[in-house]
């Protein structure tokens, strides 16, 4: 008895995580099997079907077929890329100074900079539209990229990552003759690699997941990214619920290859690295 008490907790623990997943995983597993369905399959059962009868990729043929999507996606691909490199480097660059060097009114920039995030987009919104129209890049891919080009959470986070780097490495660093953007740039960066990593996540799936901004600033179709593209099939008249899941299916890939991709890379703590450098 006094075994079992003390495995209960652990069980506890793992029915909950098991249970957490199965509701994260169950929505997803739903949209892949509508996506799969035929044709001829009613997708509406009752009781529903998990699993296709009839599994085909007619309907990623079609959405292929009779949409851009290849041109979705390339958008979607360019402004979130540019997003993360412009992210990457300015937030870095600010964090930098504000980690490591002395100088008046550094906590009151801090401040106000964090305190941005406390301000919902939609309250800036409308001077931000105004901004664009006056430098002639409504209805352009660069108004989608600028707003996002350096955020208040990534220079949070880079300053809290610089924090932890030791002093005593920028000491060597600078004994090799090395200047303050030399002690960024062989340093610092390696060091944070972790924290660079995890906001260019952040940042990607924020941009590439974006539907408001890119619907206020964007009439071309041809600029339209992948959000904007899904929204008019399921806005279409002949609207087909397995196009639309197919559709959502691959907008969902990109996010979960990345995350696939660069989690060996997100290590509790990569001082290690501007050690080896």
């Amino acid at each position: 008895m006094a075994r079992m008490r003390r495995h209960l907790p652990a069980a506890l623990q793992l029915a909950f995580l098991l249970a957490l997943a199965l509701a994260v995983l169950v929505p997803l597993l739903w949209l892949v099997s509508t996506s799969l369905k035929g044709p001829d399959e009613n997708i509406f059962t009752s009781p529903p079907a998990l699993l296709p009868a009839q599994p085909s990729l007619a309907a990623y043929g079609r959405l292929f077929r009779d949409n851009p999507l290849t041109t979705y996606l390339v958008n979607s691909t360019v402004v979130s890329a540019l997003a993360v490199l412009a992210n990457l480097l300015f937030c870095s660059l600010a964090a930098y100074p504000l980690a490591r060097m002395r100088f008046a009114g550094r906590g009151l920039v801090l401040a106000l900079v964090v305190a941005t995030i406390l301000i919902p987009f939609q309250v800036v919104m409308i001077p931000l539209y105004l901004l664009m129209v006056q430098l002639g890049l409504r209805n352009t891919l660069l108004a989608l990229i600028i707003p996002q080009a350096a955020t208040a959470f990534g220079l949070y986070l880079m300053r809290q990552s610089f924090l932890g780097v030791p002093v005593e490495l920028e000491e060597a660093a600078r004994i090799d003759g090395c200047s303050k953007l030399g002690e960024w740039w062989n340093v610092m960066i390696p060091a944070a690699r972790a924290d660079l990593i995890t906001l260019a996540m952040f940042v990607f799936i924020g941009t590439w997941s974006d539907f408001l901004w890119p619907l206020v600033i964007l009439d071309d179709p041809a600029l339209y990214t992948l959000p904007l593209g899904l929204q008019q099939l399921a806005s279409s008249f002949s609207l087909d619920w397995r196009v639309v899941a197919a559709g959502s299916v691959i907008s969902i890939l990109p996010v979960l290859l990345l995350f696939l991709l660069l989690q060996r890379y997100i290590l509790p703590s990569a001082t290690s690295d501007a050690v080896k450098g």
